[in-house]
């Protein structure tokens, strides 16, 4: 006997959900739930987008390089007191910053960072902009603590390295006494630091044309023969912030790092 079917034949349909009554919680809900609506996360950023060139980050800022911004606030106030004071009160206030060796040896400390306070030639000087850009390209990569660091480490490294040969040949008799108070100041050789900091921080093809712009002047100084113990001071600490870059390598990773990592709530 055939296995025949009816044409008419319905699969059985679900049993339809009890209606909800009115006024009594907790009800049990439809047997056959709608789907979750699942949000949608925003698009990411392009590629293009991330890399698109943003020159405001060339500019220091309170909360973004506070570092920067302070320290560039103070040569700022004492570059009007250079510009405005009377003759007299801005020699003397840059007598008593010298980082000459008569007063590194009574007061090293307060001349290394009152030295570091003032600008030659004022905020519009090449070394002021140069220590605008290069600052706050160092601390967006590294952070604040560690660029005060690098900077300051160029800065008394080089101060010694040039002052020291200096007292040394007073008392060997090369140099007269007067040497031993030569008018020093200026944040120079903190700069050069930091040129040469940054650019092992930078793509090839920016770092060695900065390195080759910035070599290249420094030497040009040194053989016009004005002031011999600075332009060797500059080429010291360009020298000092190139051996900082496995140092510097290590401290933008670990930044990276500390960025990325999600903040727990």
């Amino acid at each position: 006997m055939e296995r025949t079917a009816r044409a008419d034949t319905q699969a059985p349909s679900a049993p339809a959900s009890p209606p909800l009554l009115d006024g009594i919680p907790s009800q049990r809900g439809p047997l056959h739930p709608t789907a979750p609506v699942v949000p949608v996360a925003p698009e990411a950023p392009s590629a293009a987008a991330r890399r698109a060139p943003r020159p405001w980050r060339l500019l220091p800022t309170p909360t973004g390089t506070p570092f920067t911004f302070v320290y560039v606030a103070v040569l700022a106030v004492t570059s009007l007191i250079t510009e405005y004071a009377g003759p007299g009160l801005v020699y003397a206030l840059h007598q008593g910053s010298s980082t000459d060796v008569a007063h590194l040896v009574r007061t090293p400390v307060l001349v290394l960072v009152g030295s570091a306070l003032w600008i030659a030639g004022g905020v519009l000087s090449p070394y002021a902009i140069g220590l605008v850009l290069v600052l706050t390209g160092l601390e967006r990569r590294i952070g604040g603590a560690r660029t005060a660091g690098v900077f300051l480490l160029g800065h008394v490294l080089a101060t010694l390295a040039t002052e020291v040969p200096v007292g040394l040949a007073v008392l060997a008799g090369h140099l007269p006494d007067s040497s031993l108070h030569r008018l020093d100041y200026g944040v120079s050789f903190g700069v050069a630091t930091s040129v040469g900091a940054l650019a092992g921080l930078l793509t090839p093809w920016l770092r060695w044309p900065l390195l080759a712009g910035v070599g290249w002047t420094l030497v040009a100084d040194l053989i016009a023969f004005t002031d011999p113990m600075t332009n060797w001071g500059h080429l010291i600490s360009l020298a000092i912030g190139i051996a900082t870059w496995p140092l510097v390598r290590r401290w933008r990773r670990a930044r990276a790092l500390t960025q990325a990592r999600p903040v727990a709530r």
